[in-house]
């Protein structure tokens, strides 16, 4: 028997045109370029604007282009996974919007929330429907607009964040190229230090939700920031211990890009040189579960065949993890 992997055959994806720069930020909270650029690494992020423009349409123009790119008839998509925490609606799922505008008539589709590991929890699941042998052709999307749930007045939140969004095709390989592993964790002790407290069962929509701000994305930098470490170093070192990887048969490690700190200190501590470390955290701040997707669509011209990566994120709930993946192209 051959051992069927899930291979990513093609990346998208998509930033709105608006940028957002420190120095428009510093005419709307009390902060400014030296200080942002500094404890974040951050300069500017993407802000979709638009009447009726959502995360939705994030998704949509990343699979319109991968559709394109890699000659894909989106009739023959049989699943789509959407991984965002900005759905358009709590439902029908954004993954279905993005399917029905992209014209994948028999798509089973569904949103995958899992905050920045997101795309993470996605890629994994949708590798294991082509394992199975369930679906020859699956993407899996990346999309978020932060901005929408962002508190404009809270500097310590509004400077991070920025909208994107970003697509994979997966395909059956028996060449020994793909998903080759993955590492996923989920740890609800910190969902008090990173969460949005309304608009769910819990807190619906009220004046009272409203008035309290409930509806903004929440985060308490210190805990989040030493989890964050010590969560995606340790999967990442657990990664390549676990394979015999190192850092000289790594090409790549793509690591979640939410604070240049966090992403020098998970590099140090995996004794992992920061020249093979993908970095665009300065021009699209932190997508959340588009991340990773607008790394690899940056640098694809730059990956081999046969290149090992190992993608790595951290995100609200807890949830962490690391994907081992061999480029298959």
């Amino acid at each position: 028997m051959t051992n069927t992997r899930a291979a990513i055959t093609g990346i998208h994806a998509y930033v709105p045109d608006y940028v957002l720069t420190n120095a428009e930020l510093e005419k709307m909270v009390d902060t400014n370029d030296e200080w942002i650029a500094t404890r974040t690494g951050i300069r500017e992020r993407r802000i979709l604007k638009g009447e009726g423009l959502a995360t939705s349409y994030l998704g949509e123009q990343a699979v319109k282009g991968l559709l394109e790119k890699t000659g894909t008839d989106p009739e023959e998509i049989g699943l789509l996974i959407c991984a965002t925490v900005t759905p358009d609606m709590m439902f029908p799922d954004t993954a279905n919007l993005i399917a029905h505008r992209t014209g994948m008539k028999n798509a089973f589709t569904f949103d995958l929330s899992a905050a920045c590991s997101g795309f993470l929890f996605a890629l994994t699941t949708g590798a294991k429907y082509i394992e199975s042998g369930m679906y020859k052709k699956v993407i899996v999307v990346g999309a978020d607009k932060m901005s929408s749930i962002m508190d404009y007045t809270d500097r310590a939140t509004c400077i991070l964040f920025g909208d994107g969004g970003g697509a994979v095709l997966l395909e059956p390989s028996t060449d020994g190229n793909g998903i080759m592993d993955s590492i996923l964790h989920s740890d609800g002790a910190g969902a008090e230090n990173l969460y949005q407290r309304g608009g769910g069962s819990l807190r619906p929509a009220t004046h009272e939700t409203v008035d309290a701000k409930e509806h903004f994305a929440f985060q308490n930098g210190r805990p989040v920031y030493k989890a964050a470490v010590a969560g995606m170093s340790g999967v990442v070192k657990e990664m390549m211990q676990k394979h015999s990887l190192t850092a000289e048969n790594v090409a790549w490690v793509v690591p979640h890009q939410a604070n240049l700190r966090i992403i020098e200190s998970v590099a140090s501590m995996a004794d992992f040189p920061m020249e093979k470390v993908m970095v665009n955290i300065h021009k699209y701040g932190n997508t959340t579960a588009a991340t990773l997707p607008l790394c690899l669509w940056e640098w694809e011209n730059q990956l081999k065949k046969g290149d090992n990566l190992i993608l790595t994120a951290f995100g609200g709930g807890y949830t962490w993890g690391a994907i081992w993946v061999k480029w298959a192209y």
